[in-house]
């Protein structure tokens, strides 16, 4: 599966996305932003507006891009006050030096950073930050991890759970995919964050994944109903609302 076609699965469930994708932790946000209240930040790969939700929360001043039509227009939706245009990574339709901060929720590893790392430096202030956040499953957690065993990898990607998110980000910002040189080095951190759920509305959570979205109905019917299945057997999650344990996990740098 390519990574255009998984990128690009969003759209068509834009509305389930905005319902049940989880926020960010606003201390993992106020660390990746690193800026004053009322600073410029762009919320890159914006989706529905997860992220830029908590940026407002900050009190920063959020601009908000986003290449899917159908995501574009739940943004405009859930926070009609955001300034949200269409555009993407690679093509940004902001002026030069015009941010203090970029951030993106969920989304750095779809850019292609050899294109969308100059268009990132270009708008952003000499000192600003770059930032991509990651909503992860704490999967320390005995029945998390046995979740990952049952979902799979369409489900839960290796982007997707605490022992791996690191390994599976950190490269992002590698020197030689056009960030080195406008970058400096790069820097991870992690803070507790939490969802509640159900088991239906988890079950709903997962099915917004993109390998789940691109996957043939029959297999994907499959999977949420083995997913279902694993949640009613478990004390934790099997009647009534409970807490699903997360990290959010931030990877930035600063422009040079």
């Amino acid at each position: 599966m390519t990574t255009v076609v998984l990128s690009s699965s969003f759209g068509s469930a834009a509305a389930a996305y905005a319902r049940h994708r989880p926020d960010y932790a606003q201390a993992a946000a106020r660390w990746a932003v690193e800026v004053a209240p009322g600073s410029r930040v762009l919320d890159l790969g914006a989706g529905t507006g997860k992220l830029a939700a908590t940026l407002v929360a900050l009190g920063v001043d959020v601009v908000a891009v986003e290449p899917d039509p159908a995501m574009l227009a739940q943004l405009r939706r859930e926070l009609p006050t955001v300034r949200a245009l269409s555009g993407s990574a690679e093509a940004i339709p902001l002026p030069d030096a015009s941010v203090d901060a970029v951030l993106a929720g969920n989304a750095l590893h779809w850019f292609d950073m050899a294109l969308a790392g100059p268009e990132i430096a270009r708008v952003l202030t000499p000192g600003g930050v770059l930032a991509g956040l990651w909503n992860v499953m704490d999967d320390r957690v005995d029945w998390v991890a046995a979740l990952e065993g049952v979902s799979g990898s369409a489900a839960i990607g290796p982007r997707d759970t605490w022992s791996s998110w690191r390994a599976a980000t950190a490269g992002l910002l590698r020197p030689g995919n056009g960030t080195a040189e406008r970058f400096g080095t790069p820097e991870q951190a992690e803070f507790l964050h939490g969802q509640r759920r159900s088991a239906d509305s988890l079950v709903a959570t997962l099915a917004t994944r993109a390998g789940l979205l691109v996957m043939p109905e029959p297999e994907r019917t499959a999977t949420l109903d083995r997913i279902r299945e694993f949640l009613a057997t478990r004390a934790e999650t099997a009647e009534g609302d409970f807490t699903l344990p997360m990290l959010t996990g931030v990877l930035r740098a600063r422009r040079l």
